[in-house]
């Protein structure tokens, strides 16, 4: 070695490349659409939204036969036709918004992630907000295919939704937001849990049983909490007549709103303190 190699010392190498929350998310895009199951799971949320869509007009267009039932029939928004798909959909997108992250439990690809983001909260984050705004836009789709789908059905009797009606244009954009929060509220469990299937069961008992059992039970606190489960604050976010919201008594759509995110933000808040506590 000559006396110019010693001098100079060991030669390091610098990446070029910065650690930034845009790379971060692109990297979580990346994985995210490299998924068969993403891809399923959206086909899926879409083909329940269309299909409930097509029986809720056909039960529009069965009850206009009647006098009786059209009459009670016409207390219902018909904006209802094409949105309460998300009933079945939330089941969905939820189950996709546990497997962004507990998959990679399963996998332990984990060990990666949070090895390539020591500070690990980018990477939920991240993962959140692809989650979001992709569950946002596929509830859009299906509502769109739901009104092309629906329109000649019920065009007979002068049912189809004005897409013009700002009204509809609520509704419309409720269903997809709450479809959102469903999946950023799974997103904060899934990375509480780490488990897929105890995940799913959760989600599930907390969007379809609480509220089943709740309104078998009678106590008057009961129905005050009933009122903040998210499938009746979905109820109250796309009300528009008190017919929309059927037996139970809900919040205002704006208030139905807002604590439909505190729930979304909670999980994701828990779900961030818990990521910088423990070991992946």
């Amino acid at each position: 070695m000559t006396a110019a190699a010693v001098a100079q010392g060991p030669t390091t190498t610098t990446s070029p490349y910065r650690l930034t929350f845009g790379h971060v998310l692109r990297s979580e895009w990346l994985k995210f659409r490299s998924l068969r199951s993403t891809w399923w799971t959206i086909g899926t949320t879409v083909v329940v939204m269309v299909l409930f869509s097509l029986s809720m007009a056909a039960s529009f267009n069965f009850a206009a036969q009647s006098p009786e039932m059209a009459a009670e029939m016409g207390n219902i928004s018909t904006v209802q036709a094409i949105v309460l798909g998300y009933i079945f959909a939330q089941l969905a997108v939820a189950v996709l918004g546990a497997l962004v992250i507990t998959g990679e439990y399963s996998t332990g690809m984990i060990r990666s992630t949070l090895s390539a983001v020591p500070t690990r909260l980018p990477a939920l984050w991240a993962k959140a907000g692809i989650i979001g705004v992709v569950t946002f836009v596929v509830g859009l789709v299906g509502i769109g295919l739901s009104y092309l789908a629906t329109a000649p059905m019920l065009s007979g009797n002068d049912l189809v939704p004005d897409l013009g009606d700002p009204i509809v244009q609520r509704v419309i954009l409720a269903c997809a937001g709450y479809l959102a929060l469903v999946a950023l509220l799974a997103v904060g469990v899934g990375a509480i849990m780490r488990h897929s299937a105890g995940s799913i069961f959760t989600l599930v008992a907390f969007l379809f049983v609480l509220p089943l059992v709740a309104s078998f039970l009678s106590q008057e606190w009961v129905r005050d909490v009933e009122k903040f489960l998210p499938m009746n604050l979905a109820t109250a976010m796309m009300t528009v007549t008190d017919a929309d919201a059927g037996m139970v008594e809900v919040l205002s759509p704006g208030a139905a709103t807002a604590a439909m995110a505190g729930w979304a933000v909670l999980s994701l808040a828990v779900a961030a303190f818990v990521l910088k506590r423990r070991d992946a």
